[in-house]
């Protein structure tokens, strides 16, 4: 099974997007409209040096991303079974499954970033070389309460998110403890997947509730639930405004995806920042160090949840845990 997954925020560059965007100048120019400046210009050439900026950053990958998957779509082209999106790359997702058009995701996509980049004051830091709980505990030690995960992204690699001052107060801490390799501050302009964001979630919900979305024509994982959307377009609003404030658990994506057999996962454009992560993952999976049926058992349960609350039918955990059990190549 295949799945197509689309990269956020930090995968932007000047040059990104080279001569894909000449072979869809309706779509550029529907872009330019909605924001009001030539999209190829700023992802090409960069001139203002305006490309690191949350707010043309976010609209720039969401443009760059539907190119790369229009111009790698065709009746003799691979589909995909399933879709992710890391953060803003779930928009990229949700157009993928037919969840609504392109300019309605950029303009989802524009206004969500002009929030989430008036919230300043904040930042992000990568932290590299330990698990999660090691981090959590390392925070709780160190008395610092408003710094959160916000990013999940592999075992032993997570980003951190909070106040300037808090993240500084966290820097030594993290340096000198035992495992860490890296403590890296990102070049965001604020708190992005923490409750620090509440006031930008808020604003966004009210935008969403001017959208009608369609049922997805393929199966999008949530990358804060780690499970497909629940189905209903108020269900897909909350949570898309509910993504800004809370963290996004890319393992869990990933994990769930492997688990419903997917062995291929194709990143959109020139990134590999996705396949860097899912390789960490699926290299680190229980099956390979522990007995399959522990870690079939705990698959099945994980199954009969999605059962439980309606996510999944029936016949579609049955399927799963078919697959499931193939992907391991176990039997």
């Amino acid at each position: 099974m295949r799945a197509f997954v689309f990269p956020g925020q930090g995968v932007q560059r000047r040059g990104m997007g080279g001569d894909v965007f000449e072979r869809f100048p309706v779509l550029c120019g529907q872009a330019d409209t909605v924001l009001g400046y030539s999209i190829e210009r700023l992802c090409r050439e960069d001139p203002r040096r305006l490309l690191n900026r949350t707010e043309y950053a976010q609209p720039a990958i969401y443009v760059v991303n539907a190119l790369h998957h229009l111009d790698a779509s065709g009746p003799d082209r691979p589909v995909a079974d399933y879709l992710a999106g890391h953060s803003l790359g779930e928009y990229n997702a949700l157009l993928a499954a037919g969840c609504f058009d392109f300019e309605t995701g950029l303009r989802l996509v524009r206004r969500r970033a002009e929030l989430m980049a008036e919230s300043d004051g904040g930042g992000m830091a990568a932290v590299v070389g330990v698990a999660p709980a090691v981090i959590e505990e390392a925070l709780r030690a160190g008395g610092l309460a408003n710094v959160v995960i916000a990013n999940y992204n592999a075992d032993e690699q997570c980003v951190l998110s909070g106040t300037a001052a808090d993240l500084a107060r966290a820097r030594p801490i993290f340096e000198k403890l035992d495992g860490v390799r890296g403590f890296v501050p990102l070049r965001v302009s604020g708190a992005f997947h923490s409750p620090l964001m509440e006031p930008a979630a808020a604003a966004f919900r009210t935008v969403l509730d001017t959208v009608d979305f369609d049922e997805p024509r393929t199966p999008v994982i949530s990358s804060v639930t780690g499970r497909p959307f629940a189905p209903g377009g108020q269900a897909l609003r909350d949570a898309l405004a509910e993504q800004i404030t809370r963290p996004i658990r890319w393992d869990e994506c990933v994990r769930y995806l492997r688990r419903a057999g997917v062995t291929d996962f194709v990143e959109a454009g020139e990134s590999t920042v996705l396949t860097s992560l899912i390789d960490k993952i699926t290299a680190s999976e229980p099956a390979g160090g522990r007995p399959w049926r522990e870690y079939r058992d705990e698959h099945v349960l994980a199954l009969l949840r999605e059962c439980a609350n309606g996510t999944l039918g029936v016949d579609e955990v049955i399927d799963m845990i078919r697959a499931g059990g193939a992907a391991a190549g176990t039997g």
